[in-house]
Formats: structure tokens, sequence, C-alpha cells
């Protein structure tokens, strides 16, 4: 018969840790705040195309 060598890790959280209420910054960044900062700064980075090139 064949052996089982199969090793068993232990399971993770499962998604039942929060990181959110583990941890409170004073400042809070949402997705759509990074959103809007990458697109200020292509914005710039255009302008400054325009305005130098």
């Amino acid at each position: 018969m064949a052996q089982d060598n199969r090793i068993s890790m232990p399971s993770g959280f499962g998604g039942l840790m929060r990181f959110d209420e583990e941890f409170k910054s004073r400042f809070m960044i949402t997705p759509a705040h990074v959103i809007a900062f990458v697109i200020a700064i292509i914005a710039f980075r255009v302008f400054l195309g325009f305005w130098f090139g």
C-alpha cells in the first residue's frame, strides 16, 4: 500500500482578522485618495511637459 506522507500545515485566520480594528492612524487614506493623488501627479507631469517642452 502507498504511504500517506502529506504534511498538515496549520490553517490561517480564514479572513477573520480585520486590520482596521487592529490599528488606528491619524491619517486615514482611502483607495479614492490614492487614485486622486496618482491622477494629480500625472496631470502635473503633463503640465510640465507642455510648459517646458
